[in-house]
């Protein structure tokens, strides 16, 4: 069994984002799928910084193996946050207002495609997504 397998496909349909967690990623995160309002996306980002062996917060329900999968949700500094990840160098951030989730750190097939459908739904929308230089809320 391998657990580095892409996790969570992104679709775009209309201005909704449909996530759907993929494989034995949905035994691991407690969830199969979830969407969100393309207007509700602060920020949407390909982040190199991602840690996964670090505390996440109190997890429920989720799973935890340092250093090889973070995946569910996660609540910390009352923030809701949502993650599967196992190589950190496909990750991607996805900030939210007004959604069940504060934030997702999910892994992707294809990260800067996946920040780039992103970024083009939330520009359809007259949203962007920060430009490179400018801050953007870090993860903690």
């Amino acid at each position: 069994m391998e657990v580095c397998e892409p996790m969570v496909s992104i679709k775009i349909d209309g201005d909704r984002v449909s996530a759907r967690v993929l494989g034995l990623h949905k035994l691991w995160a407690f969830k199969s799928r979830f969407s969100f309002k393309v207007r509700n996306i602060v920020d949407a980002r390909f982040d190199t910084g991602v840690t996964v062996g670090l505390y996440r917060g109190l997890r429920m329900p989720g799973t935890h193996i340092p250093g090889v999968i973070v995946a569910g949700t996660y609540y910390r500094d009352k923030r809701r946050e949502f993650w599967d990840v196992g190589r950190i160098e496909n990750a991607i951030v996805v900030d939210l207002e007004n959604e069940k989730f504060d934030r997702l750190v999910i892994e992707t097939a294809d990260p800067l495609e996946t920040v780039a459908l992103l970024t083009e739904a939330m520009e359809r929308f007259g949203l962007r997504s920060p430009q490179p230089g400018e801050m953007t809320r870090p993860i903690t």
